[in-house]
Formats: C-alpha cells, structure tokens, sequence
C-alpha cells in the first residue's frame, strides 16, 4: 500500500482486481481508515492496463453498502435475530444432519449463484462441499446462463471446461452472435476493455459482424449487424456449415490430423441450405453466404456465441456450432482464432493421449427426469424437486445456497419462492436479505471484497492473454466479521459432521490429497517426492494461500517445488501486486483433448440424436411476439441493484418495444403493458425504440425487489419486475438443461398507466 499524493494522514491506496464482472480489471482503491472512498483503473495492471467501468468505478459504494449484512441471522420462533457465529454454526449443524440422516444426501440440494465464481472462497469450498455432502441435487446458475458451451466442449474436447475464446488481439475477423460485450464486458472470454480491443481491430482493417435481435451498443460498432429472429442462432450456423461445405469452403487446415467426423457433416446439414434457413430466421438467403464465405476468406477469424445464443431451445447446438465453424475454417487453436488459455493454476500440460471423455446423464432429476449435465441439474427444476412428492427417493427437503437468488434468476419464481418456504432447513450464505435469502433458517453473511484476497480461479482459465494476479485484503477483516473462506470451510464441517473442527483441517485435507495424488503421478513434476515434505515448504498466511500456492508449483508455470528455478509461486507472485504476463495465448492441441479417441469429436452421439430437433425447427411457424433479455453495463444480474450509483439513467426495467409494435398496441413512450408468458404475467412501462426487431419486446433480467422481508432498501425503491415469471420451467434445452429465457413467446396487452 502507498499514501496518495495530497490526501489526509490515513488515506492510502491499494491495488486489487475488480470483482464485480468477467472482465477481471485492475483497480487502484483509495482508502480512508478502513473505508473504500474511491477506484480508479490500475494503469499498471498487466491485463487492464488502466481500464474501468461504471460498476468498477463504484466499487466503494458496493463494498460498504449499509445493507450489507454484518453477523449472522438466526431463525427463531419465526423470525430471523442477529447471532453469534458459535450460534449460526450451531443452528447450521442442527439443521442439516439429521436431514441427511433421515433421508439420505440427495435430500439436500446445493444452489450455487453466479458471484461464487467472482471470489477465492467460491472457487475453492463448494466443490469440497459437494464431494463431502454426495448429493446428487445440485443446482447452479451455469443453467440459467452457460451450460450449452459446458456441454458443447464437453463432447468435442472431452472436458468440460474445455472453453475455446476468440484471440480478440490478434484476429482478422470476429463474428459474435447472442452476445454484448459492450454492456456485458465478455462473458465466457475474460477481456478487459472489450469494447477498446473490437475499436483496435477495426482499425487494424479487421472486420466485426454482430449477429443479434437487438441493435445493442456492440452491434451499432459493427462492420454488420444482422438482426436475426430470437432463438433460431442454430439454424443460422448450420446454414452457415452447409455454404462451407457446398462451396468447396472446408480447410482444416493444421487441426486436421486431430479431428474425427468431417465426412459426416455433410449429410447432416443437408436440409440447412440458406433458403430454408432464410425463412427461419429472417435471414436473406444471400447474406448467409456472404457470412460463410467472409469467414472462410478472412486470414484468421473467430466465432464467438454468448448468452443469447446459449439460452434458446437449441443452445447445445448452437454452442456445438460456433466451435464446427471454427474447426471448419481452420481457425480453431491458431492465433487469430480461437484457443484455449492456459491458467496458472491449471494443471501442468500432460502428454497427448485419449482420455475419459465426457458423459451426459449419470443421473436424472426425481420429478421431471431431467439428466444432469457436468454434474448439475437444472436450476429450473428446483421447486418441483423441493414441493413435488414422487415413488422415487425423497424431496429436496433441506437447501445450502450460496451467493444465489433463484426466486429471481431461475423461471417461475413464485413457485420457488413458496417451495423454499416449506424446507425443513435452509442454510443461505449472502451479503444481503435478498428474495431468496429470506427463507433461510440461518443466514452467513461474507465480509465487503475489500476485506478478502482476490485470485480469479475461473476467469484466467477463459482469458483472452494468460496473466496472473492475486491480492490480499486492502482492508482488515472488521472485528465481529468471519473470512468467506472460513465460513465455507466451516460450513463443510457443519454439514458433514465434523461441526467444531478446525476450520483449518478442510485445507489441510485438500493439500493432503492433492501433493498424495501428485507424487503418485508419473507426469507430475513431483513425482515420487514425499508429500510431508511438499507441504511443509508451502508458503502463505492461512490455508487458502496455501492452497493457492500449491496450485501454481503444481502448474503449468510453476516451480515445480524447486524443480525450476524461474517458476511460479505464491512468494513471487507477491512481488508482483499489478501481476504477471504470462504471454499470448498458443495452440494447445492435441494435448488440451480428452476425449476417448483422443482428437476432436466433431459429430458426438448426443449432438447427431438432437439435431433432428433443430431439422423440424425449420417448418415451425414464429410466434406473433417473442421475448429477449438484455443486459446494461451498470448491471451483474439481481445483486448490484442496491448501489445507487450503479441504478437510475438508462438502467431501468422498462420493456423495449418497436414502434410498429407499440402503434397496434396504442401505446405512448412510458405507457404501462402487461406482458403474459407461460408462467405469469408482468407490468411494466414501455420503452419505445426501433433498436428492436418488430415482433420482438425485451425485458432486463435480475429485477423484482418488491417482497416483503428483504433489506434491500434502494432496490426496493424502484423493484422492476421479474422477467423470469413469465417462464413456467417447462421450457428447457435438452442437452444442457439450460432454461430457454429467450425467443419465449409472449402476449401484450396496454394497461391503465402506471
């Protein structure tokens, strides 16, 4: 830390990572005693190099928002009082054992939100949690949200996690299609100062096509915008893959030795020619050409798909064929293209060679039968998991919930809300009352991010360049408050029956099992070395950096417990506080495959048998209106709304609506209309604005803070409504079990003013 230059004798600075979004930018913190009073961008940051946005810049407002919580809450006689963390622990342990002991682990589900991934203690407990808990009901916001890419990769690459991202610095060409960086900053590709990476490569001569319903902020800096119709992204793609194949198109360039199925393709797009696709998705025949061909003749390109073409009816598919594009031209692992990023916690690259591959369905959800994907099953599932009795296996009856809100996130919430009512026990760790929390029987509340360390396990493994970074608290942990790593470790042992252990031990058993694996492993650089030994030369002031610093010797940079010299480690990432550049992103092919055959699977069972599916699609009639949502950079789905700041302006629940649309319907700018969906219906105003397709209205995801018993006390000021309460749940992508939240067709009517 430093003092800053004019300011008062307590005033210093420190250097973090935001945490706030995906795109993981540097901050310097002005700080005042033991208050965050400004941010500004960390212009020596290795990755942002000074880059910040609105939500960065209002990290002090978040981080000392009076409504966060400051101890634990505890249900009593109904209502929840403030508690001791004993009292809390006590309660958790109470609550959760004899559920499980009654009725079994599967008895418990476990809903992880989406801020887990933002934090050190998100990365590194859940998953002990889980494999300790053996419960099969796990839920999380991967399938409101991201779980199509998950499965996609999983099939083609053998892994999961297998996520290739757009060499933004470098490409020729990029085609996004579903996605708004310029609102979202990246989502699946870590990139700070997205939009200043698309301006540079326009002006390098490069091209950028937007393909996307709405005319967002990315698509009006676009080369091309195409404004598809909602949901049919799939259809396009394929239309995309049949030009490349009919045209003569299809080089595979150096990837070719490591892929199976090209010869299969063919037959399989045969009914996408860009005519039949034309008139799914309102899409000129010839602009379908043009898209396949510019990809095909750009030096290098990338196809990038997010969010808007992850949650609709096809999003597996889609997903499936922003990659088959990529492999089709070539443009898969090469610079300029798309790659896979090496973070310094991943493990040491192994040779090439098949793997165990990737399945689908191990099990399926009691009610519904939904199969899980990559161990989860869909968070729209969860209330009739919860309210719903069935021959088979016991309900849901107790729920761990950390960092989530599904009353808000997840389709038809007033369903979910009133299931999580009935619940034997629910446990809730959060910062805040919120519409989902409230039901908790014992709520743990984590410290502001000023007063945790930071390293973004999951964000550097979908980094556009590899880098690494780490802090420490800026802040002292205030007195009375408990570390978020510490409250997940004890919650491990609360809910396995070690409650009153030291929280240390869950650490300890990780770095144990980990350095046994790692001797015992012949292309580890540890092996045959005695674990004890290992362990004891780790550095670190508690057991997560620890963890962490086992993590980067054990890594693809790492030192390898002295084997290298130079090599990575806690110490030495220390004395870097604005980071390390670790170098551009390289071709990791074969040895990043881990499939059964040990190349790229390019047309996996699963796929083949869902594309029939995406054939009849073609003969569908549309729908007279559909529904899409729409982010705001100002904005990180339901848990930013509380901060002033970052509220109000253009960041308003309002319904965007073409004019054309808002004509028929007899509606002024701000008028109320009521919008009915499978699940329910909603008010709220209307926006007019011909950045919509006619035919297609759009509402913001995340809002909906009117219930009584939250302590949201700005959000409640201007709740908005529930987007997702028009979606009845029933409407899920197969593959992944992700909820279709867009092209859902919906009805208008105008109402009495608000």
């Amino acid at each position: 830390m430093s003092r800053t230059s004019g300011s008062t004798p307590d005033s210093r600075t420190a250097v973090r990572v935001c945490p706030l979004c995906e795109a993981t930018c540097g901050l310097t913190l002005t700080i005042e005693g033991t208050r965050v009073t400004g941010a500004r961008g960390d212009r020596d940051d290795v990755f942002s190099k000074g880059f910040i946005c609105p939500k960065g810049a209002s990290f002090g407002a978040a981080d000392g928002d009076p409504d966060r919580l400051r101890t634990p809450l505890v249900r009593e006689d109904g209502a929840l009082r403030e508690a001791t963390w004993e009292e809390a622990f006590d309660a958790v342990a109470a609550g959760l054992r004899p559920v499980i002991e009654r009725y079994g682990p599967h008895a418990v589900g476990v809903v992880l939100g989406n801020p887990n991934v933002h934090t050190m203690a998100g990365a590194l407990y859940p998953q002990v949690l889980l494999g300790a808990l053996r419960t099969r009901s796990v839920f999380t916001a991967s399938t409101v949200d991201q779980m199509p890419k998950h499965v996609s990769s999983g099939l083609l690459y053998g892994d999961a996690n297998a996520i290739p991202v757009p060499d933004l610095d470098r490409t020729d060409h990029l085609l996004l299609i579903g996605a708004n960086p310029l609102e979202s900053n990246g989502s699946l590709c870590t990139a700070p100062d997205f939009p200043g990476r698309l301006r540079a490569l326009r002006a390098r001569g490069g091209t950028l096509t937007v393909i996307d319903p709405r005319r967002t902020r990315t698509a009006k800096l676009a080369d091309r915008h195409v404004a598809i119709r909602p949901g049919t992204d799939a259809t396009l793609l394929a239309a995309m893959a049949y030009v490349l194949f009919e045209e003569k198109l299809v080089d595979l360039g150096a990837l070719a030795p490591h892929v199976l199925g090209v010869d299969e393709l063919p037959d399989q797009f045969r009914d996408f020619t860009p005519e039949a696709a034309s008139a799914a998705c309102d899409v000129d025949a010839g602009t379908i050409r043009e898209l396949a061909r510019e990809l095909a003749a750009a030096p290098t390109a990338a196809v990038y798909g997010r969010i808007g073409s992850c949650t609709v009816p096809h999003g597996t598919l889609a997903s499936w064929l922003v990659d088959v594009l990529n492999i089709l031209t070539g443009n898969l692992d090469r610079p300029g293209g798309a790659l896979f990023p090496l973070a310094a916690t991943d493990r040491a690259p192994r040779p090439a060679g098949p793997g165990h591959g990737f399945a689908l369905g191990r099990w399926h959800s009691r009610v519904s039968r939904h199969p899980e994907a990559k161990g989860e099953l869909p968070l729209a599932a969860l209330a009739e998991e919860i309210d719903t009795a069935t021959p088979e296996g016991s309900p849901v009856r107790a729920v761990i919930a950390v960092a989530a809100n599904p009353v808000l996130s997840a389709p038809d919430g007033l369903r979910l809300d009133k299931a999580l009512g009935s619940l034997d026990f629910m446990v809730s760790v959060d910062p805040y009352l919120n519409e989902t929390s409230r039901h908790a029987h014992v709520v743990l509340p984590p410290p502001p991010p000023s007063q945790g360390a930071h390293h973004d396990f999951a964000f550097n493994t979908l980094a556009v360049r590899n880098q690494v970074r780490y802090n420490r608290p800026a802040v002292p942990l205030e007195e009375g408050r408990m570390a978020e790593t510490e409250i997940l470790a004890r919650l491990v042992l609360a809910a396995t029956g070690m409650h009153g252990a030291d929280p240390s031990a869950v650490d300890t058993m990780v770095i144990d099992n980990t350095l046994g694996k790692a001797v015992g492993d012949t292309a580890s650089p540890v092996h045959g070395r005695d674990p004890r030994e290992l362990a004891g030369a780790l550095t670190g002031e508690n057991g997560p950096e620890r963890r962490l610093d086992m993590m980067l010797r054990l890594g693809p940079y790492g030192d390898g417990f002295g084997a290298r010299e130079d090599g990575l480690t806690l110490d030495r990432l220390l004395a870097h506080p604005h980071g390390i550049d670790l170098g551009p992103l390289a071709p990791r092919v074969p040895q990043r495959l881990k499939t059964r055959s040990g190349k790229v699977e390019l047309l996996p069972e699963p796929i083949a048998a869902d594309l029939p599916r995406l054939r009849a699609a073609l003969r569908e009639r549309p729908a007279a209106v559909v529904l899409v949502g729409r982010r705001h950079l100002r904005s990180n789905n339901s848990w930013m709304h509380n901060v002033p700041a970052l509220t109000g302006g253009s960041n308003r629940c309002t319904l965007h609506i073409h004019p054309d649309d808002a004509a028929r319907l007899g509606l002024a700018d701000g008028a109320a209309v009521r919008v009915k969906g499978a699940g329910g219906e909603v008010t709220a105003p209307a926006e007019i604005t011909d950045t919509v397709r006619r035919g297609v209205v759009s509402l913001p995801h995340g809002w909906g803070h009117d219930r009584p018993g939250t302590r949201m006390s700005h959000a409640a000021l201007d709740p908005g409504v529930n987007v997702n309460q028009l979606l009845d749940g029933s409407l899920l992508d197969p593959l992944s079990g992700t909820a279709v939240l867009n092209g859902v067709p919906v009805e208008l009517a105008a109402c009495p003013s608000l």
